[in-house]
């Protein structure tokens, strides 16, 4: 018995921040395998410099992506999450200060939304109502509050590591391993720990994504084309609502 209890703990824990687990609740992580689509998306900015010098990138080759920010940042760098909206990318909330939701109440859960979406309807405006939980981590609790805000939980099936600061041809080498088409590609235009967190390599490797994927016919697509949905400002539910799931 004592065993059985074990592995049930170990795999709710796995669950709780595997990409596409499917245990607490339905996520977006992509379409069908050997679509011909692929979403770019960046977590833990505005950065300075590097969210611009990946939009530099970005619009070298018509390309639209989906920057998931902290509040945090949005409020420190206004004019970069402004610059990267006018550009023409998807943003979403990726809360407030990145804690791991899996530890969170669902009181702080709200909070945490509703922070970044003040912090984004403050910068931006008119922005996505995607939402992806830091580090990937979720419980019901988490998703039932960010459906009740109006907010649509955003995941990931192919990443790069490129947090571990590795090189270029490392994280090129771990997403190409991984792309059959259809995917949701998670790298990072910053890092929760801090501004200016280098992202070098990031920009890099995104250029050479792009080139060699446009070559073999992938349309690259924001999470919200992806999803056949218009990137839309979120239901005022999302900033003004009081109200909070009380069960954890």
């Amino acid at each position: 018995m004592a065993g059985l209890a074990s592995a049930a703990a170990s795999a709710a824990g796995y669950q709780s921040m595997a990409p596409t687990g499917r245990w607490y609740g339905e996520t977006f992580t992509g379409l069908r395998r050997g679509s011909k689509k692929i979403a770019l998306t960046f977590d833990d900015g505005p950065n300075d410099p590097y969210t611009l010098k990946l939009v530099e990138v970005l619009a070298k080759h018509d390309v639209r992506a989906t920057f998931f920010f902290i509040g945090r940042y949005v409020q420190q760098r206004p004019d970069i999450a402004r610059a990267v909206a006018n550009a023409g990318h998807a943003i979403g909330n990726h809360t407030f200060t990145h804690p791991n939701l899996i530890f969170s109440s669902a009181v702080q859960v709200q909070t945490q939304l509703q922070e970044c979406e003040r912090a984004l309807d403050d910068a931006v405006g008119e922005h996505s109502n995607l939402f992806r939980p830091p580090f990937g981590g979720r419980r019901p609790v988490s998703l039932r509050v960010a459906r009740s805000l109006g907010l649509e939980t955003v995941m990931w099936n192919v990443t790069g590591w490129d947090w571990k600061l590795g090189t270029a041809d490392y994280i090129e080498k771990k997403i190409r391993g991984q792309i059959r088409g259809g995917d949701v590609i998670l790298l990072h235009d910053g890092a929760h720990t801090g501004m200016g967190a280098d992202r070098s390599q990031t920009v890099i490797v995104t250029d050479r994504l792009i080139t060699r994927y446009k070559a073999e016919g992938y349309d690259f697509v924001t999470v919200p084309e992806m999803m056949e949905k218009t990137a839309v400002r979120l239901h005022s539910s999302a900033r003004n609502n009081n109200s909070v799931e009380t069960r954890r």
